[in-house]
């Protein structure tokens, strides 16, 4: 369910608050391993019925499960992996912003939490393959029950292959394309999983976007070449897959930085347009990118295809008036179709906001937008159909019309 033709459905990107608890022991993985399993599925059935109950339509488990985070949690999944032999330079989420605020990147204030340049650099040392099976399954299972009896439908992230391309290094492939496609072949065992099981898959790819922030000395037809390389090996994984099953999300990356130099939405919306999709998700409420409605002006949404504009967003703690969610809203479905238009979230809420009590008030605002949307944009409908039909003649009879027609010549 990516489409509605009575309103506007509302999901969200991803992260949602662990209960205190559960964070406890997720932040002490994985010594308390077994108490954390044991909470799992209690904890699951009760944010996605907190969701539910919300009035939100696809739901996710929070990502309760990742406790490495939403990229970096299939080093778990993923063998061939370990300590390399050479000395490997770390990529920066924000090396083109650093060109203009040396100092404000490298100080206190340059909030990235839970980054994935923590730690040691990880390296694929021999072939990538997927052991991720089991706890793909425990997943599945437990959003399985979650939803069961519910009025909603469910989905799964996944991490795309470029993404985790970034974090890792490569001491094992004779080149980036080699390296790419094996990490798409064996993360292609866990998509499948996902949607053999019904739900709906979330691919998260912030690579598309952000790798353009890493790579400051490439210019943008070098950065597309790049780009497009790394949304094939996605398409390659993705292979046998109906593209109504798979969401699609992108973003500049999470982190509370200047973002001056992020790469055009302009630059890169036909190659997210490639990836084999039916939504795709994407940022809106980022005060950076809030302007770049206008590429739905010149690029036409493929039919059949919908998409999640982020219209409550992580970068500020305050929370969006309902009222200009709905706006947001219907600027979009005028650009596309209201049937066309899933309300989303710019990115995972709980991973950036100061307080979990924030999260679930921007999905409340999120909610109560899309419902004040979907009454302007239907009621106009109807209004407007009801006004047209009201001012169109009535249709006389043929009987009328003839016996009108023989008077007028009688009368003549």
């Amino acid at each position: 369910m990516q489409r509605s033709s009575d309103r506007i459905l509302v999901s969200h990107a991803g992260v949602l608050p662990r209960p205190a608890e559960l964070q406890a022991l997720a932040d002490s993985y994985p010594a308390g391993k077994a108490a954390f399993q044991e909470m799992l599925p209690r904890a699951v059935a009760d944010v996605v019925r907190r969701q539910a109950d919300m009035g939100i339509d696809l739901v996710n488990d929070g990502e309760f499960s990742k406790t490495r985070g939403f990229s970096e949690y299939v080093r778990d999944r993923l063998t061939g992996l370990g300590q390399g032999a050479r000395e490997h330079k770390r990529l920066n989420i924000m090396a083109r912003d650093a060109q203009d605020f040396p100092s404000f990147v490298g100080s206190k204030f340059a909030r990235f939490l839970h980054s994935p340049n923590r730690g040691a650099i990880i390296t694929c040392i021999s072939p990538i393959g997927y052991a991720g099976s089991q706890a793909t399954r425990a997943d599945i299972a437990n959003l399985k029950t979650a939803v069961e009896g519910l009025d909603v439908t469910g989905y799964l992230p996944a991490i795309a292959p470029g993404t985790i391309e970034h974090w890792l290094a490569d001491e094992h492939y004779a080149d980036a394309e080699a390296f790419v496609f094996a990490i798409a072949d064996a993360m292609a065992q866990e998509y499948k999983a996902v949607v053999d099981a019904g739900f709906l898959l979330q691919i998260d790819d912030p690579d598309l976007p952000d790798g353009w922030q890493m790579f400051p000395e490439m210019s943008v037809p070098q950065y597309r070449k790049y780009a497009a390389l790394r949304v094939e090996a996605l398409n390659h994984a993705l292979r046998g897959i109906p593209q109504e099953k798979v969401r699609l999300h992108i973003c500049w990356g999470s982190n509370h930085g200047p973002h001056k130099n992020d790469i055009p939405f302009e630059d890169i919306v036909d190659l997210m347009l490639r990836v084999k999709a039916g939504c795709y998700s994407f940022e809106f409420s980022n005060p950076r990118h809030e302007h770049e409605w206008r590429v739905w002006e010149t690029h036409k949404l493929p039919e059949g295809k919908t998409i999640m504009p982020g219209v409550v967003g992580h970068a500020t703690d305050i929370i969006e008036h309902p009222q200009l969610v709905a706006d947001r809203l219907v600027l979009f479905a005028n650009l596309v179709g209201r049937e066309n238009v899933v309300a989303g979230t710019d990115c995972g809420l709980a991973s950036r906001l100061s307080h979990p009590e924030l999260t679930w008030a921007k999905l409340e605002a999120l909610v109560e937008g899309a419902r004040l949307a979907s009454k302007a944009l239907w009621r106009a409908k109807t209004k407007t159909a009801t006004t047209k039909a009201a001012k169109k003649p009535a249709r006389r009879s043929a009987k009328t019309r003839a016996r009108r027609l023989a008077a007028s010549g009688r009368q003549r």
